[in-house]
């Protein structure tokens, strides 16, 4: 899920395996156009979560957190499906209660084993956690960008003409010695 509003960036949830680091586009803002906004440095601040539970935007659980036992029970079955998911059947006092596990995760229950309500039934998936960091981006007139390229050509052209220039002064002191 990709979301733009202005300031405003939510991307996810994601696989944390995958994505370590994740780029995105920011367009700056132009001084010309909107007098609020001045040339200077502006701060920006990222944060982001990955595998702590996260929960998909229709409100199921994701493949990046742990999926418990709805009830308690004997594990009777676990079917590993066409997609890689599984159903674990879970028989309780006095019915069967199937647990739909979806595909990435790794059941850590067998067929013959005792759970109890909210007890894990897959392994911790969580490759991630918390992270931020905070950069700045300095918003530059393109003339000052011109004007400085112009400036350090003109040092460099000059410090080449007083190299040349102490050259032909050394050359006349030497023809200066020889007489």
């Amino acid at each position: 899920t990709l979301c733009f509003k202005p300031n405003i960036l939510v991307v996810g949830p994601i696989g944390g395996e995958n994505h370590r680091e994740i780029t995105f586009p920011i367009q700056s803002p132009n001084p010309a156009q909107d007098k609020g906004t001045f040339y200077i440095k502006y701060p920006i601040y990222v944060g982001g979560n990955r595998g702590r539970g996260q929960v998909n935007p229709n409100g199921e659980k994701t493949n990046n957190t742990i999926y418990t036992s709805s009830s308690a029970g004997k594990v009777q079955t676990v079917v590993k499906g066409e997609k890689g998911n599984y159903v674990v059947n879970i028989k309780t006092d006095s019915d069967v209660t199937a647990q739909s596990i979806p595909a990435g995760l790794e059941v850590s229950v067998r067929p013959g084993d005792f759970v109890k309500v909210d007890q894990p039934l897959t392994y911790d998936p969580n490759v991630g956690g918390f992270g931020q960091n905070e950069t700045e981006i300095v918003l530059q007139n393109p003339n000052r960008v011109v004007g400085l390229i112009a400036f350090f050509f003109t040092v460099v052209m000059s410090q080449t003409f007083f190299v040349l220039k102490k050259k032909q002064f050394e050359k006349v002191q030497a023809a200066e010695m020889n007489f």
